[in-house]
């Protein structure tokens, strides 16, 4: 089927502005996108996740399969490369886990600054999608590549410096100030 019509009312996203507002929220793209699929994709879509399933399973796209599968290996790299820094027993890779990823969870993990860390992730995982687009700009797929875009975005423009110093300071003081009491 040919969502020419869906995507072309899709506004391009601008990973790299962090402060503007989104032409389109998550749930403003679900609604538009749910005029122009079928319901089982709309299903689909509904589901969709920077979380992947720990077990394996076949969404009904391909395009997913794989975004999936290469997000599930970058967390269990990045846990066991965590696990071992902090000496403790880890899982093993799984065995599609490729060494580009490896390296971006070693590097992340290798990071001085979580929010620099989650910057390169977020950097990392927008040129994965970029790699796995589909070749037709307007298939099914290109609608669900543009949704995790969007979630994409959406998360990284939840990290605020001031407000994670903030957080920071306030969990040290009650550290501090707890400090002695058990």
């Amino acid at each position: 089927m040919d969502y020419y019509y869906l995507v072309s009312q899709l506004p391009n996203i601008s990973a790299a502005e962090t402060k503007a507002a989104l032409p389109l929220t998550g749930e403003q793209f679900r609604e538009l996108a749910g005029r122009f699929i079928s319901e089982d994709e709309k299903k689909i879509l509904e589901k969709l996740s920077l979380v992947p399933p720990m077990e394996l399973e076949a969404t009904g796209s391909a395009f997913l399969d794989t975004w999936y599968e290469k997000e599930r290996n970058l967390r269990c790299a990045l846990a066991q490369i965590r696990a071992q820094k902090l000496k403790k027993d880890s899982i093993p890779l799984p065995p599609g886990c490729t060494a580009d990823i490896v390296t971006a969870a070693r590097t992340a993990v290798g990071m001085d600054s979580p929010l620099s860390a989650e910057q390169f992730l977020y950097d990392y995982r927008l040129r994965l999608l970029d790699d796995l687009r589909p070749l037709d700009a307007f298939s099914i797929d290109a609608v669900y590549a543009y949704g995790l875009r969007l979630i994409l975005v959406e998360r990284m423009r939840k990290f605020e410096v001031e407000n994670g110093k903030t957080s920071y300071h306030k969990i040290y003081d009650t550290i501090l100030s707890n400090d002695g009491v058990n």
